[in-house]
């Protein structure tokens, strides 16, 4: 493999002009980089990243932590983060948490341990039940920036990149009650989450603030069968006309439930629900969706963690950045 010492010797410049060359230096000119970067092409040349990063006390990598591998959320999210990380000439090493405080806690020590310069993660649904935020602020304490998306743990004085959960589900619902919908149902399985929390205090508020109409909330808990759920609630409840779900499948789920009650949607009910465009494409009728916009929060949180690592010895306050939510209507609401 050639070196950065052989192709000075055969361009008859020093090794640091070469080197400056190909990081495009100012001080270097036009002429010059563009003879050292065709020598290099010419000789496959690759920098040694391990040389690299012992000179530089720099990875150049970045520890992404999800909680979640199968879901379409994070893993568009993971997609945002990796091709903002590579415009800027970052590697991305991703762990997945799987819900468990004990695997977070394990994949911020392994990668913490000269691996990469810093995190992009969100918080695991056994932290956020626990509320032990120790490995966080340790990790910080040690050096390494946190960016944290989505599920955030707000003790933690970190960056964050979250969207408006508490107003989109508000604004969904204030949409239904200008339908003139007289039973609104919100509709959870992510009720121990943070997002989940906000979601339903968001209902809660444009319910109360009608001044005539009563909340109505089902909450699911991961283990019990959906399905069976909501359709008991259903039978329960048969005056329900409309459905705010905080996660795609309730949405979905309760979308298919009404319509095999013989209602029709959205004549008899309307149903919103957080959920992606292809969730929606996959629905008949298409689902009036709430979008949370999954690689433009990836993209903020790598910009946000590369601005932080670049910025190691300036004291900066930490930020939080709020990605909008928008309400797509589709043919579950009425127009």
């Amino acid at each position: 493999m050639v070196t950065l010492k052989q192709l000075s010797k055969e361009l008859n410049v020093s090794i640091s002009t070469v080197s400056k060359a190909l990081n495009n230096s100012e001080e270097i000119g036009e002429e010059t980089i563009k003879r050292v970067k065709e020598l290099a092409e010419l000789y496959n040349y690759k920098p040694n990243k391990v040389a690299l990063s012992l000179k530089n006390n720099k990875t150049k990598t970045i520890g992404v932590i999800i909680p979640n591998i199968l879901s379409r959320f994070l893993a568009k999210v993971l997609f945002g983060i990796e091709r903002e990380a590579t415009k800027h000439g970052y590697n991305i090493i991703t762990c997945i948490s799987n819900e468990s405080l004990e695997k977070e806690k394990e994949s911020l020590q392994l990668l913490a341990n000269g691996s990469v310069d810093g995190f992009i993660l969100s918080v695991s649904e056994e932290t956020q039940i626990n509320n032990d935020v120790s490995h966080f602020k340790k990790t910080i304490n040690n050096g390494l920036p946190i960016v944290m998306f989505d599920r955030v743990a707000h003790d933690v004085m970190c960056d964050k990149v979250i969207v408006d959960d508490f107003d989109a589900t508000y604004n969904a619902t204030k949409n239904l009650i200008l339908e003139k919908r007289k039973q609104i149902v919100f509709i959870s399985n992510i009720n121990t989450l943070s997002v989940g929390k906000l979601r339903e205090r968001g209902y809660n508020k444009a319910i109360l603030e009608s001044g005539n109409l009563k909340p109505l909330v089902l909450k699911i808990k991961k283990k019990e069968d959906h399905q069976k759920k909501i359709k008991a609630f259903f039978k329960k409840n048969p005056s329900i006309d409309g459905i705010v779900a905080a996660d795609s499948s309730s949405g979905i789920i309760a979308l298919n439930t009404a319509i095999n009650f013989g209602l029709k949607v959205p004549k008899d009910i309307s149903v919103i629900a957080f959920a992606s465009k292809s969730d929606s494409n996959h629905t008949l009728p298409k689902l009036t969706t709430i979008r949370q916009h999954a690689k433009l929060i990836g993209a903020n949180a790598a910009q946000m963690l590369i601005h932080r690592m670049q910025q190691a010895n300036k004291e900066e306050d930490v930020k939080t950045k709020i990605v909008k939510t928008s309400l797509v209507k589709s043919k579950s609401t009425l127009r």
